[in-house]
């Protein structure tokens, strides 16, 4: 039976590299979203996670096998920043981050347990939901371990109906955010800190996405899989 997957954060990076690993699969078809491209969606529009739902549903025949959320933000919000920008920018990041993944979570269960079968859902978190992240991003390590905690209690809750969740948590990977973000903290400095000597490839956390969504033992449910280069050790 072909497999129908629904990605979000597709357009470039990680989502582009899961996008290709997915994609190439024979007997899989594949929905991606982005914000301007594919199945348009904007994740800071409260509307826009359930709208989405439904458009992919009518473009994978009524039926999603397996959720990938990948879709994020990474902003620096500064403590120094007025109040209320602050407060603005925390709320927009969890929005984006957790809320929408947890709408769309909520969503495919619902929908596999109307239909009395199992699937699979794959979050992509971040080192930064165990290890935290700078003074400035306070609400991106937060809507990370948001994204843990709620994988593993989907893991937990409804394992036995055959619904597996599983949560990825990448370090630094050479995307175009990643790179500045190496830059704006003193490059091969930074480097110095993970023991491989290198950050990831968004092939690498691909890889594993590819895994959790189409290969992983049941068993495996309720896993969270560092790709981190040894930099943050649990």
């Amino acid at each position: 039976m072909t497999i129908h997957v629904l990605l979000t954060g597709a357009s470039r990076g990680i989502g582009a590299a899961i996008a290709d690993a997915i994609g190439g699969t024979p007997d899989v078809r594949l929905a991606r979203q982005a914000t301007r491209q594919f199945l348009a969606a904007d994740f800071a529009d409260p509307a826009a996670p359930a709208d989405l739902w439904t458009r992919a549903l009518d473009e994978l025949d009524g039926r999603i096998d397996v959720l990938v959320n990948n879709a994020g933000v990474f902003e620096a919000s500064p403590l120094d920043a007025p109040h209320g920008q602050w407060v603005d920018q925390w709320e927009r990041t969890m929005r984006v981050n957790l809320t929408a993944s947890a709408e769309l979570c909520r969503l495919a269960v619902r929908h596999w347990q109307d239909a009395g079968r199992g699937g699979r859902i794959v979050n992509i978190a971040s080192r930064a939901a165990y290890r935290g992240d700078s003074p400035a991003h306070w609400h991106y390590a937060a809507s990370k371990a948001g994204m843990v905690a709620m994988t593993k209690s989907i893991a937990r809750g409804y394992a036995g109906q055959d619904i597996l969740a599983f949560v990825i948590c990448p370090g630094f990977t050479m995307t175009g955010m990643a790179e500045d973000y190496l830059e704006s903290r003193g490059g091969d400095k930074l480097l110095a800190d993970i023991p491989l000597g290198r950050v990831a490839s968004p092939d690498e956390v691909a890889g594993v996405a590819r895994f959790c969504a189409l290969d992983a033992p049941p068993s495996m449910t309720g896993a969270v899989l560092d790709v981190n280069g040894a930099s943050f050790v649990r």
